[in-house]
């Protein structure tokens, strides 16, 4: 029959004597957690410290364990300790778990911190490379089934791109109607605010329709569908790649890009231009009323100023943009997602890292366009 455990300290002339005795194994963890916490206390007081085991009844390696943390305690002080009354057939035990982490830990080497920076510069290149990598392997296989169904149209799964159409497109509509209305509102609240101290109310006209047909409609949209279509893109390849759904299109005599990957991009190139459209007439719509219930400026005069303001151009000019800004989020989106491995960390992962780039890059390209059309004088 297993006795309870205990464990008594006695001080004297600086020494502290602590006597566990009963039974000190895993069974009675909780208890012994509470007598060598109480202990404990008592360390700081003494110069020295004696465990006398001898009427241990039994002991297993949390009770040892436990034991040894009080030695290292003492010991890690600078303090002496002495372990005395080991019965015989435990003296093994003992001394196997004097032995755990006893490696004394290497201090990191001390490194240059310029030798530092220009590490971490070189390991970004890298990966920035394997990303330019990735990302045109994936438009040359697109590019490839791409061509694919140009020559057999039937190749081309209709339904799928109609089914990816209708998730991008209508159903992002009240969403994208929303958000641009409010930012088309805010930008002609704010214009008419700084404008009013020079008399100018009627260019915010000018401003909102030029900033919303040119750039923000079309960025603000294709953010939007950054954020919602294109982690929806990643997280659903990333689940095919964890089971294996993927492999088994392959093992089927299936090119995953045929199936999955040109629908989608497809869907969103055909779709993205229409919610830039609906997006930037919303916005001129939010700026109108915003106009005329905080500037006082009619519908027919905001109307024929938009008219004076605006051509053709600026509204061709966010139109072109919009399929090309469509397409890098596709082939990030779904790049991003062959690229999950067998954990949910890693699929969270690539969901935020394919958010991350495609809004970083079509805020590059939105830039990169903008030095273009300026150059050729649209």
């Amino acid at each position: 029959m297993r006795s309870h455990p205990g464990l008594t300290a006695e001080a004297t002339d600086g020494v502290l004597e602590l006597r566990p005795s009963g039974s000190w194994v895993s069974l009675n963890v909780a208890e012994l957690e509470s007598l060598t916490g109480s202990a404990g206390i008592k360390l700081s007081q003494s110069k020295a410290v004696k465990l006398d085991l001898g009427a241990v009844s039994e002991i297993d390696t949390v009770g040892a364990w436990l034991l040894e943390k009080l030695s290292r305690r003492v010991a890690a002080d600078g303090r002496r300790v002495e372990m005395t009354g080991v019965a015989e057939n435990y003296v093994g035990l003992v001394e196997e778990v004097r032995q755990v982490n006893r490696r004394a830990i290497a201090p990191a080497p001390q490194q240059n911190p310029i030798v530092a920076k220009l590490t971490d510069l070189g390991r970004s290149t890298v990966g920035a490379g394997q990303d330019i990598i990735v990302f045109l392997d994936m438009l040359a296989a697109l590019s490839v089934a791409l061509v694919r169904a140009l020559r057999r149209p039937r190749s081309l799964r209709v339904t799928s791109l109609v089914y990816q159409m209708y998730r991008i497109g209508w159903q992002a509509i009240p969403i994208v109607v929303l958000i641009t209305f409010l930012i088309g509102a805010i930008i002609a609240q704010q214009g008419i605010f700084h404008f009013r101290r020079f008399g100018a109310e009627s260019y915010v006209v000018d401003m909102v329709g030029i900033l919303v047909l040119r750039e923000l409609g079309v960025l603000i949209v294709a953010i939007m569908v950054a954020g919602r279509s294109g982690s929806a893109y990643t997280a659903e390849l990333g689940s095919m790649k964890m089971r294996e759904e993927i492999d088994a299109l392959v093992t089927m005599g299936l090119d995953p890009v045929d199936v999955l990957i040109l629908p989608r991009i497809v869907a969103l190139v055909l779709t993205l231009p229409i919610l830039a459209f609906i997006g930037s007439m919303a916005a001129l719509y939010g700026g109108g009323l915003v106009a005329q219930f905080y500037g006082g400026m009619g519908p027919a005069i905001f109307v024929a100023r938009l008219h004076e303001a605006i051509s053709i151009t600026h509204f061709e000019v966010g139109m072109l943009k919009a399929p090309f800004m469509a397409l890098v989020i596709g082939i990030v989106a779904c790049s991003e997602g062959l690229r999950v491995k067998g954990s949910a960390e890693s699929l969270g992962q690539q969901t935020t890292t394919s958010v991350v780039k495609s809004i970083f890059l079509v805020i590059v390209l939105d830039g990169l366009f903008a030095v273009f059309f300026a150059s050729i004088g649209m």
